[in-house]
């Protein structure tokens, strides 16, 4: 397959059949469903991703970097590249599958963009930040262990500009188990509406249970703010999928 190839997109059917219990990840049968996936089982999705693109445009700072952390196919990636306006700015895609990293790489050539994509095969929580404008962490921290999520926000903070942003969408859990039970099972009822069976949503629910490890939105903005944000807004939600704006204030 050619980089001016579209990579081969499935329906995504991983879980259509009765199988063991195993955690998910991040691997190449998961990569060739990916955008069918994600798109079927994250309410709100396909808005969030032009989105980035605007928020980008807002924040993006000449002679900067820009970061995907845990870029996986590229989509949010790809916002960021369209929303930025100055040709000196980097822009880096960050994903420790290299399946996801591979089929990016196509994604990114097929753009009609100039700005060059450096996409690196690493772990976000290693990976070098500096100089950072905008990062995104999109659907990403959620699989990072709880204990790592605040030094990795830390490095975000201290890597950012004065005046930067870090856009951070992940799903939630609440305090009130009324309002969780009432949020996941709209969130069930979306994914059937997209196709999914009830034996498909149990067996991923089971494989991503400890996998995926949900936070309050509470805590999500203490943790921000404890790392060296300066405000924290939440800008979109849809049942238990949130995504939140942590900025730095100007000099």
């Amino acid at each position: 397959m050619s980089k001016t190839t579209p990579p081969m997109q499935e329906t995504d059917r991983l879980f259509a059949q009765a199988q063991p219990r195993s955690d998910f990840r991040f691997d190449a049968s998961v990569a060739r469903v990916f955008p069918d996936m994600i798109r079927r089982s994250v309410p709100g999705y396909t808005t969030i991703i032009p989105m980035i693109e605007v928020i980008t445009d807002q924040y993006v700072q000449p002679g900067s970097h820009c970061y995907d952390l845990g870029c996986s196919l590229g989509a949010s990636t790809l916002a960021m590249r369209h929303g930025i306006r100055h040709d000196d700015c980097q822009l880096i895609g960050v994903d420790n599958s290299a399946a996801m990293i591979e089929r990016c790489e196509h994604y990114v050539a097929l753009d009609d963009h100039p700005l060059p994509v450096t996409l690196k095969c690493e772990d976000i929580l290693t990976t070098e930040l500096t100089n950072a404008s905008v990062t995104t962490l999109n659907f990403t921290l959620q699989f990072v262990t709880p204990d790592q999520r605040l030094p990795l926000l830390t490095r975000i903070a201290d890597a950012t500009r004065p005046g930067g942003a870090l856009i951070l969408s992940e799903k939630i859990r609440f305090d009130c188990q009324e309002e969780q039970d009432s949020q996941t099972r709209l969130h069930h009822e979306f994914k059937r509406a997209n196709g999914y069976s009830d034996l498909e949503i149990s067996q991923k629910r089971s494989a991503l249970e400890q996998v995926l490890i949900p936070e309050t939105l509470e805590e999500h903005r203490q943790r921000l703010l404890k790392a060296g944000f300066d405000q924290v807004m939440l800008w979109y939600q849809c049942f238990n999928f949130v995504s939140m704006l942590a900025t730095k204030s100007p000099e």
